[in-house]
């Protein structure tokens, strides 16, 4: 048995336990791949983030080719480690990566590393306890190497060239039992892998001395190969992410839509054709107190209705409206009030939301939102737009703040 067993203190760990995502910058079933995002947020954030979420990991690093893969790793918490052109072409071994950034990681912080982890991005479904599961395969003693798998009950077919045809792989077709007398059969999902960091680099792959099994929930097995399975993750994510909203350490700055995000997106005309809409009181008494909490507002919308400058007056917060390319003014916005994208919080309601969703570290989406609205964002109101939206939104950042009495 090759597999390190940890010794702790109180304060210490003495195990170094590295996780490595290896994510290229080339994919040709989804283009930029590692960085669609689902739910919100990079799909390499997403890896990052449930490793970092792991207790026994005590180091996350990103393999890549990409500056944009890079920047959004050191965004989620991780190292960035730059992946050499050799090891970095469709030919390429996980393996090597996992090896490479291995041996960058030993010799720029000096430490052995004890577990290594192979953590894949097209799972996105991940959780940090699955990582941890695999980790204390490898650290209790148990096995030398360990793998997420789900269940499986399918019975398997291969066709033959001969006449006999196709035939069983894991039954015999003349007796097919019941599945509860069956041995029970696992799924490699592709998720995490652990090995032993001594075994790895004596045997160079992922499999060697005694292999353990993490079960994992089948209904959350997904990887993403191709635009259906990035379609899928999309739809399955409000159903399978655990609920989470932005609290104010997260944000530095708020930019909000204003039609169906401050309003219910109806329109009342006169005769004369002017138009009018309903705002809620609430929204402004939580836009008031994120003022007063130093946090930057912003209004950024579509329309050209004077309206809207005038609720952006009358809230005396900054305002560009009437803006077709609202992404490209988000981060030019940005740039000028020298904020990281990744630190704002946007709400929106519809799809011309959807390129600063893209942009943002805090897409969030009204509950009236559009659909695909509500698939992309990171967090979801309870309140629809124009009925209390962004003050629940300002709940989020402010808390008890929120509800002192100049509120």
């Amino acid at each position: 048995m090759t597999a390190t067993t940890p010794t702790t203190t109180a304060d210490t760990t003495t195990v170094t336990v590295l996780a490595v995502i290896p994510a290229r910058g080339g994919s040709k079933g989804v283009p930029a791949k590692n960085l669609a995002p689902v739910a919100g947020s990079p799909l390499v954030s997403r890896a990052v983030r449930a490793c970092l979420g792991a207790r026994l990991v005590t180091d996350v690093v990103v393999s890549t080719d990409d500056a944009e893969i890079a920047a959004a790793a050191r965004a989620a918490g991780a190292e960035a480690i730059h992946r050499p052109a050799a090891i970095a072409g469709d030919t390429a071994t996980s393996e090597s990566a996992v090896l490479h950034a291995m041996d960058a990681f030993e010799a720029t912080h000096g430490r052995r590393v004890d577990v290594i982890l192979l953590v894949q991005c097209t799972s996105p479904f991940l959780t940090p306890a699955e990582v941890n599961g695999a980790v204390e395969k490898i650290t209790s003693g148990e096995a030398d190497t360990a793998l997420t798998v789900a269940p499986s009950h399918g019975f398997l077919w291969r066709e033959t060239a001969d006449a006999t045809g196709a035939h069983g792989v894991n039954h015999d077709k003349a007796h097919r039992p019941r599945r509860q007398d069956r041995h029970p059969e696992y799924l490699e999902t592709g998720a995490v892998y652990a090995m032993a960091a001594d075994g790895f680099r004596t045997h160079g792959h992922r499999f060697f001395g005694t292999t353990g099994l993490v079960v994992t929930d089948p209904a959350r097995v997904l990887e993403i190969d191709d635009p259906h399975d990035l379609a899928r993750a999309r739809a399955l994510a409000p159903l399978l992410d655990a609920a989470t909203t932005p609290v104010r350490a997260d944000v530095d700055a708020v930019v909000l839509d204003f039609d169906g995000t401050q309003t219910d997106d109806r329109v009342h005309i006169d005769a004369a054709g002017t138009e009018f809409v309903s705002v809620h009181r609430g929204d402004g008494l939580g836009i008031a107190a994120l003022r007063r909490a130093g946090l930057p507002v912003l209004i950024l919308s579509t329309e050209q209705n004077p309206v809207v400058a005038a609720r952006a007056r009358k809230l005396k917060i900054p305002v560009l409206h009437g803006i077709d390319r609202k992404d490209l003014a988000l981060k030019q916005w940005c740039e000028e009030e020298g904020v990281d994208p990744q630190r704002v919080l946007y709400a929106g309601n519809d799809v011309n939301d959807l390129p600063c969703f893209h942009l943002v570290g805090w897409p969030v989406a009204v509950a009236s939102a559009h659909d695909s609205v509500r698939a992309a964002a990171r967090a979801v109101t309870h309140t629809p737009g124009g009925a209390g939206a962004v003050r629940e939104i300002a709940g989020w950042l402010l808390g008890p703040e929120l509800h002192t009495p100049n509120s």
